[in-house]
């Protein structure tokens, strides 16, 4: 006897899209109150004219904005404890997270860390332990990002690098969502083509993990679809030509989409990926990128006929084989590298990534079950390049 789904589910917060909505962030600040934000960003966008001229808005509005910028590509620990201090000692009432996932994620776990009196890893995303958290203790978030990959602009979490053991940990808590987004496709024209190609792959591997979880969540997998749709229409042509502001619109939404769907559960390619960017220090997005096909050869079995109907939607030929071509085809277009090996990722580490990997936050929502020895061999054909 068939039994009725249950779920519980979540959306997004208030979102301005737009080229040129940067512009209203002063009275979006002033709109919620806030009268202190502390902007945070990373050491890179920190000195680029962008900011500066976001930072001189503000100031020119009355807003006693400061910055914090001491924030890694993988954030940790760390650099939420410095950036704590600078929102206490300059007596910041709010935060403005403005750059990629690393200074959205760090933004929005320091705006969170305000207030607490447990240690950060007390809130990891594990049960109830977001329960644990005094709501009252969190500081109100503006989420601004500068790339479209990861969507932590419209998420809930914030993955931080934990030093001591070199393991990323998925802080959450419902009050950590951004209380207004501004997703302003002009801040994303300077990205570089490799940058560019990486946070797009992390949007497609949200949408695609997203899909393929096998948790009932149907306005995810609607989501899901059509960021992948978006990141496989726009993301060639963002690529190719920074300054295409449709595709960079196009490649925002699909990052907001695929870290809206992947509330429905993520899977082995991020499981293999956050050990790996802890250890080894790479790119996020680049590495799910190169997890990819691996990943969803070991799902095959659980994800054929999911894997045919997203290729139908996406005007391939309705079948598994067409899905992972294109695939293939789409990583080598924007310059992925086929293998970890190419991607200068050694054999040093296999056996701790592999023990690592199966308790990941993430290895839950994957279709088949991620094993020690299951990853062991994804990671040793990722080195070899075998599909």
């Amino acid at each position: 006897m068939s039994t009725s789904p249950t779920a519980n589910w979540n959306y997004p917060t208030s979102v301005r899209f737009g080229a040129g909505r940067i512009k209203e962030l002063p009275q979006i600040c002033k709109d919620l109150g806030f009268a202190k934000p502390l902007l945070v960003t990373d050491p890179f966008l920190a000195a680029q004219p962008m900011t500066q001229s976001v930072v001189t808005a503000l100031r020119d509005a009355g807003l006693g904005v400061g910055v914090f910028s001491d924030v890694k590509s993988n954030p940790n620990d760390a650099n939420v404890e410095a950036g704590l201090k600078v929102l206490k000692a300059g007596g910041h009432d709010s935060v403005i997270a403005f750059g990629g996932g690393s200074a959205l994620d760090a933004g929005k776990v320091i705006a969170f860390m305000a207030g607490q009196t447990r240690p950060m890893w007390d809130f990891e995303d594990i049960g109830d332990w977001w329960t644990r958290a005094d709501p009252k203790g969190i500081a109100p978030v503006i989420a601004v990002p500068t790339t479209a990959g990861t969507g932590s602009e419209v998420g809930r979490a914030g993955v931080i690098t934990q030093q001591a053991t070199h393991s990323k940990k998925v802080i959450f808590h419902p009050g950590m969502m951004p209380k207004v987004t501004v997703c302003d496709a002009e801040l994303t024209a300077g990205m570089p083509p490799k940058i560019t190609a990486g946070t797009g792959m992390d949007a497609l591997a949200h949408c695609l993990e997203a899909y393929c979880s096998p948790f009932y969540h149907p306005m995810g997998d609607g989501i899901a679809v059509e960021g992948a749709r978006l990141a496989k229409e726009y993301l060639p042509r963002a690529y190719a030509n920074g300054k295409d502001l449709e595709a960079r619109a196009h490649m925002m939404s699909a990052a907001a989409m695929g870290a809206t769907a992947f509330q429905k559960g993520l899977g082995a390619i991020h499981a293999l990926s956050h050990p790996i960017g802890a250890l080894y220090d790479t790119h996020h997005g680049m590495t799910n990128a190169v997890f990819m096909p691996y990943v969803l050869v070991f799902n095959r079995a659980a994800i054929d006929s999911k894997i045919a109907r997203l290729a139908a939607y996406l005007g391939l030929a309705p079948n598994f084989e067409a899905f992972l071509a294109w695939v293939m085809d789409f990583r080598k277009t924007l310059g992925v590298p086929h293998t970890l090996k190419e991607f200068g990722v050694d054999e040093s580490k296999f056996d701790l990534v592999a023990k690592m990997a199966p308790d990941d936050p993430t290895a839950g929502g994957n279709p088949v079950p991620l094993t020690e020895a299951a990853a062991r061999a994804l990671l040793d054909k990722a080195y070899r390049g075998e599909v």
